[in-house]
C-alpha cells in the first residue's frame, strides 16, 4: 500500500478511489456519499486530502469527488513545452469538467480552495450551465491580483514572482532542498495554529517534491502570469460574470484577508455574491475545519439539482 492509499484509507474511509481517463492523461478521483454532485478541488502545495476534515461530513447530502487537479498529487503532470503551457486555467477547469461527465455529473455544485479555486473559476466562466453553486476560498482572480499587488503582498505571495520566472531556473533552485521549499509554503501561509495532519502532510511531501510534482506547479504559476490573466482581461473587457451562487471565503489573517479589498474585487465579477471570512490564515480547509463546514452547509443547498 503506498502512502496515497494509506492516507485516503484512514483520512476518507468510505471514499473510493476512481482512475478518469481524461484526454490527457489519468486522472485520480475519490468518490463518497449519496445525492447531488459535489466536486471539491484542492490547492497547492497539497492533494485532494486537503478536505479530509470536511468532506466525509457532506457525504450524507451529496456524491462528493475529491480530484488531484493535473500536476499534483497522483494525476497526470505534463512537463514543460516552450510551445504551448498545459496548465491554463482553461485547460485545467476542461479537463475537470471530462472527470465529472465521466462520472455521469453533468451539472454539480463546486467547491474550491487556491489554485484548484483559480480552476474552479474559470470552469464557471467558461462552462456556467455546469455548476449549480460555486465556493471560492482564498484567491484573487489572476488579473486583479497582479493589477492590485505591491510591495508587502510581493513580499509575503513571493513565490507567485518566483515561480514563474522561465524554466528552468525556478525549478533548479528548488530542486536543492524541494522538502524546504513546500514546508515554507505549508507553514509560512498559515497561522501558525493548523497541525497538519502527519499522514496528511506526508503525503503532500511526498507527492510534490518529485521532478515532475514541482515543474507542474511552476507552469501552473507561469500560465497563472502569461495566459490566465490575459484571458480574465477578455472576460472583463466582454463584461463577463459568475451567475450561479457564489460563496467567497477567505482567511482574515492571511494575504488575501489583509491586502486585499475581497469583496469589491469579487462582486466585479459575479452576480450573486456571499461573503465569509474565515478565522485562518491561508489554509482554510485545514485551519478552520469547523467554520468551513458550518458556512459551506448554510450556503449549499440540494434544491436546485434535484429538479434535473
Amino acid at each position: 500500500m503506498t502512502i496515497f492509499e494509506e492516507a485516503d484509507a484512514r483520512l476518507l474511509p468510505g471514499f473510493e478511489r476512481r482512475w478518469i481517463s481524461a484526454p490527457h492523461g489519468k486522472v485520480l478521483a475519490l468518490v463518497g456519499g449519496t445525492g447531488p454532485a459535489l466536486l471539491m478541488l484542492h490547492g497547492d502545495p497539497q492533494t485532494h486530502l486537503c478536505w479530509h476534515h470536511i468532506a466525509p461530513k457532506l457525504t450524507d447530502r451529496f456524491t462528493v469527488v475529491l480530484t488531484d487537479i493535473r500536476g499534483r498529487g497522483e494525476t497526470h503532470k505534463p512537463g514543460h513545452d516552450p510551445e504551448q503551457n498545459a496548465y491554463t486555467k482553461r485547460d485545467m477547469a476542461a479537463e475537470q469538467l471530462e472527470v465529472m461527465r465521466h462520472l455521469g455529473h453533468d451539472r454539480f455544485a463546486l467547491v474550491a480552495h487556491d489554485r484548484g479555486a483559480r480552476v474552479a473559476r474559470r470552469l464557471v466562466l467558461d462552462h456556467p450551465d455546469a455548476v449549480t453553486q460555486l465556493v471560492v476560498m482564498d484567491i484573487i482572480p489572476a488579473l486583479d491580483f497582479y493589477e492590485h499587488s505591491n510591495a508587502q503582498i510581493a513580499q509575503e505571495y513571493f513565490y507567485f514572482s518566483f515561480l514563474t520566472q522561465d524554466y528552468p531556473v525556478p525549478e533548479t533552485l528548488i530542486a536543492g532542498n524541494p522538502e524546504a521549499f513546500l514546508k515554507l509554503i505549508l507553514m509560512g501561509l498559515s497561522d501558525k495554529a493548523v497541525h497538519y495532519d502527519t499522514l496528511a502532510l506526508q503525503a503532500y511531501l511526498t507527492a510534490n517534491m518529485t521532478p515532475e510534482a514541482i515543474t507542474a506547479m511552476c507552469e501552473c504559476f507561469r500560465a497563472g502570469f502569461h495566459i490566465d490573466r490575459r484571458h480574465d482581461q477578455i472576460d472583463r473587457d466582454a463584461g463577463k460574470k459568475i451567475t450561479c451562487p457564489t460563496l467567497v471565503m477567505w482567511g482574515e489573517r492571511g494575504v488575501v484577508g489583509k491586502h486585499f479589498d475581497v469583496e469589491r474585487i469579487w462582486r466585479d465579477w459575479c452576480e450573486q455574491p456571499q461573503f465569509a471570512a474565515m478565522p485562518s490564515g491561508h489554509f482554510i480547509p485545514e485551519e478552520a475545519p469547523n467554520e468551513s463546514l458550518a458556512a459551506l452547509n448554510g450556503f449549499l443547498t440540494a434544491e436546485p439539482l434535484l429538479d434535473l
